[in-house]
């Protein structure tokens, strides 16, 4: 009986361990303005793609227009939830069309701005984040829906 509290108490610690580190890093990215993290984001692409300073130059206005843009939409999104309020199925429909429409040019300047090999890694790593996001976000609605559960009770 010892040994499964003492396992419970563990596995609870470290799981708060590590939602406070996931909230610390959304603060951090919150303090940080546009030119940074763009400067950061081009880093870290520079690393991984192995970019020329050319290319740099090139991708760091998309990538700073897409932070920008990402940092306005998730002012209006708290801004929405602090009113208690939700888009129609009309807002979301264009809120979605326009976010497609600029990841598609978003996809195509890269593709024209890398090299074969790069645009390769590129869409990888694309394709890594992407099912990292669904999968956290996966969590979040079991989470939600477990929450619902358990008011309703």
């Amino acid at each position: 009986m010892k040994k499964i509290v003492a396992i419970l108490v563990v596995a609870f610690g470290f799981n708060s361990a590590i939602i406070a580190q996931e909230h610390k890093k959304e603060k951090f990215e919150e303090t940080l303005t546009v030119d940074q993290q763009t400067e950061l984001a081009v880093k870290k692409m520079t690393l991984k793609l192995d970019l020329t300073t050319s290319q740099q130059e090139k991708i760091k206005p998309f990538l700073a227009e897409q932070i920008a843009d990402r940092k306005a939409m998730r002012a209006k999104r708290k801004e929405m939830k602090k009113n208690k309020q939700k888009p129609s199925s009309e807002e979301r429909y264009k809120m979605m069309n326009a976010r497609l429409d600029k990841q598609i040019a978003f996809k195509a300047e890269m593709k024209r701005i890398l090299n074969a090999q790069q645009y390769d890694r590129f869409e990888k790593m694309a394709d890594r984040k992407m099912h990292k996001m669904k999968k956290k976000m996966h969590k979040k609605g079991k989470k939600r829906r477990k929450m619902e559960h358990d008011d309703d009770k």
